[in-house]
């Protein structure tokens, strides 16, 4: 959707009735989110995926509320016109209802985000509704949740036998009968995504699950080549930002080695007539 204002979770879902892909990105930082609005991004996510592209830890499990607040203030004031989702961190739900509502109003009031986003289906319902009940929009996030991947066996595709086929479509369900505005799917195969996109009538956006989906997610660490540690099956890159840096850098320590950097471009000169009272004064410490 061309980007003249703000989009609302009203616009998001025009957008799958009138068969419009929604298209948006992970950003945890300001330049990225600047470039993103620039772009017409229809929608950010400031996910706790954070943790492993910015921080350095194995997986999202370590990240904080506190982390997740400071890269969404980033985010929203990279992106001021675009829609922004804060993503919810591992124990910032799981202990209960009004821990859920209070961490979920964290990210609109201190962060200004535009909704947010947690895993699980049928099992954190009740957590669903107590934050909708607050006001605020949710997306629900179902298939491969990597707060959960211990018990998934690893980060591993879901879905893709019938009996966790059928588990998703409950799960799926459950959720947009609890009231959610949105539902992300996460590694799941084509078919299964497709049916339940078809069958829900909130968009239902992937990353990793195919085509049929109402809009497309991606990590913009793995969409530009920055994250060198793995890239998942379903990433396409866009670019190889790694090596432009890493070749960036490698020039710049060729420079000062070589004694080619700085030039005299690059020096602050003294002003005019100021250069000769300076050589006058350093007589002085001879």
């Amino acid at each position: 959707m061309a980007q003249g204002k703000k989009l609302s979770i009203l616009d998001l879902q025009k957008m799958k009735r009138n068969g419009e892909k929604v298209a948006w990105i992970t950003a945890y930082d300001y330049p990225t989110a600047q470039f993103a609005e620039a772009a017409g991004m229809d929608m950010l996510l400031v996910g706790d995926s954070l943790g492993m592209c910015v921080y350095g830890y194995e997986g999202t499990v370590p990240v904080t509320m506190d982390q997740c607040i400071v890269h969404c203030q980033a985010v929203r004031r990279g992106a001021p016109n675009t829609f922004v989702l804060g993503d919810m961190p591992f124990m910032s739900y799981q202990t209960s209802d009004v821990d859920a509502v209070r961490n979920a109003g964290r990210f609109i009031k201190e962060a200004g985000m535009d909704g947010v986003k947690l895993e699980g289906g049928i099992r954190v319902i009740s957590r669903i509704k107590a934050i909708l009940d607050a006001g605020v929009v949710v997306c629900g996030h179902i298939g491969l949740t990597p707060q959960s991947s211990g018990q998934l066996g690893g980060h591993k595709a879901q879905g893709r036998t019938v009996a966790s086929a059928k588990l998703l479509i409950e799960d799926a369900l459950a959720i947009e009968e609890a009231g959610a505005q949105m539902l992300l799917l996460e590694a799941v195969p084509p078919e299964v995504a497709g049916f339940i996109a078809h069958k829900l009538t909130i968009p239902v956006l992937s990353i990793g699950a195919g085509p049929y989906c109402d809009g497309q997610l991606l990590i913009v660490s793995d969409l530009i080549g920055q994250f060198q540690a793995f890239t998942p099956k379903f990433v396409k890159k866009y670019a190889n930002v790694a090596q432009v840096v890493t070749d960036a850098l490698t020039a710049y320590i060729k420079d000062v080695k070589t004694g080619d950097f700085p030039a005299d471009e690059h020096c602050y000169h003294m002003l005019k007539g100021e250069k000769e009272k300076f050589e006058e004064l350093i007589k002085d410490y001879d």
